[in-house]
């Protein structure tokens, strides 16, 4: 026996991660994901302020810089921002006669960590009258950090429940398309043929038009939800359907008919779990698709309103010629975080993609 023979098998799992640890983007998107989200979990307390806490005297605030040297000459240890004068009309300008540390674990707006847990510490803050902005304030003195972070609960998570209602359904009608062909074939398939007739966008404003424009937010986060997922499941029923055409002649689908498994026991429990390879795949990719389809709508003014907040309606507010000019820290903020999401997944779907591909997976074993 050779010493390549006595090398212990590896599990799938090893065997995923040693293919997926080949493409640096790859690990560096997944990671990447990880903070985003874990950061939309925890953005009340990571946000210095409730999403909708209004500062009226400081309208369009730039970025407040962290300083360690006082206007002395003194260097310190602990970070402090000065306070700010102007406004208005006027361009705000460092106040050095009056400087706020930085706090951590301070006092703050009341909320829910994970929806569940009550609090009131925040991760940094200043005391008042004093401000800490930093990545500055919007059109009616609101964080614009704050409401990064706010809005990234509802950008990201559109992404993530809109894959899930959609795939669960793509999975489902391919694969009873699939398998029992037919007159069910040829419904579904002309359904899907009709769905994905109409150019996306347009649907999915007509769709929207639908619903009421003034639902409360937590109702148009739904109603866009739905939407997304309504026209996303056409596109997956179609492969997984090609797919299941070839695995319902498989020996171990003719042997569960054979011992009496009921058809839908048979799609679900031995032909969809083969197709998971491809579907983690295609959802990984997908995700960014809704998330866009959440940012176009609310750019359009018919998504999540104000005050609550998301990436689509925060470059909504920024896309005035005078934000653009004079505030650009107001689209700067949302816009990287959509490309960043969205190059992330991009990324990490690429690396799953090669990872789970069997062929490959078997050239580095040989």
């Amino acid at each position: 026996m050779t010493e390549h023979d006595a090398r212990p098998v590896e599990s799938p799992g090893r065997m995923f991660w040693r293919q997926l640890r080949k493409s640096p983007l790859a690990v560096a998107g997944g990671l990447l994901l990880i903070a985003l989200y874990g950061m939309s979990a925890l953005a009340p307390f990571l946000a210095p302020y409730a999403e909708s806490d209004i500062d009226r005297d400081r309208f369009f605030h730039p970025p407040t810089p962290l300083q360690f040297r006082h206007a002395d000459g003194r260097w310190t240890l602990r970070p402090f921002v000065y306070g700010s004068r102007g406004g208005r009309d006027q361009a705000y300008e460092p106040d050095r006669t009056r400087e706020y540390p930085v706090h951590v674990l301070v006092k703050g707006a009341p909320y829910r960590l994970l929806g569940v847990i009550p609090s009131d510490r925040h991760l940094f803050g200043v005391e008042a009258p004093g401000r800490i902005f930093i990545m500055g304030a919007d059109e009616t003195g609101r964080d614009v950090w704050t409401r990064l972070l706010f809005g990234s609960q509802v950008s990201l998570t559109v992404g993530v429940v809109g894959i899930a209602i959609s795939f669960s359904l793509g999975l489902l009608l391919g694969g009873v398309s699939g398998y029992f062909g037919g007159w069910v074939d040829t419904l579904i398939m002309r359904g899907t043929e009709l769905l994905l007739s109409i150019p996306g966008l347009y649907l999915i404003v007509a769709l929207r038009g639908v619903f009421p424009l003034d639902l409360p937010s937590q109702q148009t986060y739904l109603a866009i939800v739905a939407i997304l997922a309504f026209i996303g499941w056409a596109g997956l029923a179609r492969v997984i359907r090609g797919m299941v055409l070839s695995l319902r002649q498989s020996e171990y689908v003719l042997a569960a008919q054979a011992l009496g498994a009921s058809s839908l026991r048979i799609i679900l429990r031995h032909i969809l779990p083969n197709t998971m390879s491809f579907t983690i795949v295609a959802a990984t990719v997908a995700v960014p698709g809704y998330i866009l389809g959440e940012v176009f709508l609310s750019f359009l003014g018919v998504g999540v309103q104000a005050p609550a907040a998301s990436w689509g309606n925060m470059l909504n507010a920024a896309r005035s010629q005078r934000v653009l000019t004079s505030f650009p820290w107001m689209l700067l903020a949302p816009g990287s975080a959509i490309f960043l999401t969205v190059m992330a997944f991009n990324f990490f779907g690429d690396g799953l993609r090669d990872a789970l591909d069997p062929r490959r997976v078997s050239g580095g074993k040989g």
